[in-house]
């Protein structure tokens, strides 16, 4: 994948990207928004030092690491990716909450057409922010989307400095270990 230039990047500010989706996927992953890499790309989780692919991998969730130009293939795995908000930003903190409130709603009535068995939340904060639930812990949450459970993993940004590689991983892992993968 060729690295956007400056320009590129600038231009993607505000753009929407393709949800990889289908009916009764076993997860689908949220993210919060995409970055403008994203955007200029059109692959999710595609800015180089994002960890989503390699803690997919290492959770065991898809047998071969991924790279971002792949999502197609999640498919094939029972996985899926959609953002809360499909509005690429250079930030996060650039989305407002009425955004972040917005962007359940959504959530919600995708869950009631695709029918996934998890939405998984990839980020607290704004999983925090769109359900109104302040107290919010990662792992798997008391409320559904439709028939959807819900569950939150934590942020795989590079920015994240909380969580290394291998917590990431071992959070995603506990998730596809719940569903009996």
């Amino acid at each position: 994948m060729t690295r956007p230039t400056r320009d590129q990047l600038e231009a993607a500010r505000d753009r929407a990207i393709p949800e990889v989706i289908a009916p009764g996927l076993d997860v689908v992953f949220c993210g919060i928004n995409p970055s403008l890499y994203s955007g200029a790309t059109g692959h999710h989780f595609a800015r180089p030092g994002n960890r989503f692919w390699p803690t997919l991998h290492r959770s065991g969730f898809t047998p071969r690491l991924l790279r971002p130009e792949e999502q197609h293939l999640l498919l094939d795995c029972g996985l899926g990716i959609t953002n809360m908000v499909n509005r690429a930003t250079a930030r996060a903190d650039e989305l407002s909450d009425d955004e972040l409130r917005a962007g359940a709603v959504r959530l919600a009535e995708l869950a009631r057409q695709y029918r996934p068995k998890i939405v998984a939340m990839v980020g607290i904060t704004a999983y925090r922010t769109a359900f109104g639930n302040r107290r919010a812990r990662t792992g798997p949450q008391p409320e559904h989307l439709a028939d959807a459970g819900v569950w939150v993993l934590p942020n795989p940004s590079g920015l994240n400095a909380n969580y290394q590689l291998d917590d990431l991983a071992a959070e995603f892992r506990a998730l596809r270990e719940s569903l009996g993968r």
